[in-house]
Formats: C-alpha cells, structure tokens, sequence
C-alpha cells in the first residue's frame, strides 16, 4: 500500500513543523518488542530539534530504517545509537547500528527496487529490497537527503538531511 501511494505522496502530505524527538519516539515505540526481546540497547541522544517535515511520511521512512538496523543485527553486544545535528542549513538525523554492515561493493544499489544484496539473501528470508528503496523515493519527494555508508562487519549508518528552506518559515 505504501508503494502504490509512494507515487503520489505529493498529493497526500502537510509540511509541518514538528519535533524530531517526537517521531523518533514514535518509531522506538513501534519497535519496543523487538528492542526487549532482542536486548538491543539503544542509545538516543541530542535530538530535540524542530524540523519541517510530513509526520505520516517521516515516521515510515524512520521505521525502514529502523527496521534494517534491528534485522540485520547479528552480534552478541547489539547497539543502535540515534543522534542528531544542526547546521545553518539543515539538520542531520543519524541512525548508526553495529550489525553486518554491507559490502563495499554492494552499498551503492542499497536504494535500487529490489536489491537484497548478500545479506538479505543468506540470513533472511523476508528480505525485499524495497525498505530503502521506499525511503529514498519518498526522501527524494519531500526535499530531504538520505545516505548510507557501511564497513562489513562493524555496521551501517544512516544519515537523513532536513533541510531548513526559506518556505519553512512561512
């Protein structure tokens, strides 16, 4: 569902400002379970930053995120450290785990339709290829930047970029 409507998300948002501890919260509640039953430990610090942004929108694409770094944590000690920053021009959201991490080969298609690379392959089976690929169509239709840097190994980052326009002080 969120795939057919992810090609007329311009028709279905409200930019709004909103604060980023409160969608982050949001995700980390949608996940408590597997956080608990996992024993992942989280670490969540500096992000009460105000942002312009879909809440709706913002919150799946967090739960994407959030959702790989749970998926794809396969150590003893589980880590998932989420942090932000603010610039002149922007605030940076960071979700950083200490999973698998992803080839370095592999890192540039991790947003293509449909790429599962070698971990999504071997380890799960629910594995589709289209969590990130999702989160960055919808990044990309509401004037925010995602990127992703990965070692093998020793784990993901994920940095999302909101940007502060001159529209959002309207």
């Amino acid at each position: 569902l969120f795939y057919a409507r992810s090609n007329s998300v311009e028709k279905d948002y409200i930019i709004r400002k909103i604060n980023l501890r409160e969608v982050v919260n949001t995700v980390i509640k949608k996940n408590k379970k597997q956080f608990i039953s996992l024993k992942i430990k989280l670490d969540v610090k500096d992000i009460k930053r105000e942002i312009y942004v879909d809440s709706k929108w913002v919150i799946f694409i967090l739960n994407q995120i959030m959702s790989n770094s749970i998926k794809y944590l396969d150590k003893e000690e589980k880590n998932i450290t989420i942090y932000s920053e603010e610039n002149k021009e922007n605030v940076v959201l960071y979700i950083k785990d200490n999973g698998l991490g992803i080839k370095e080969s592999e890192v540039s298609r991790v947003f293509e339709k449909g790429f599962t690379g070698s971990n999504g392959r071997k380890n799960l089976k629910k594995s589709t290829g289209m969590g990130l690929y999702l989160s960055k169509k919808l990044c990309d239709k509401l004037g925010l930047a995602v990127s992703l840097t990965s070692s093998e190994g020793i784990g993901t980052t994920v940095k999302i970029i909101f940007p502060k326009n001159s529209y959002t002080n309207l």
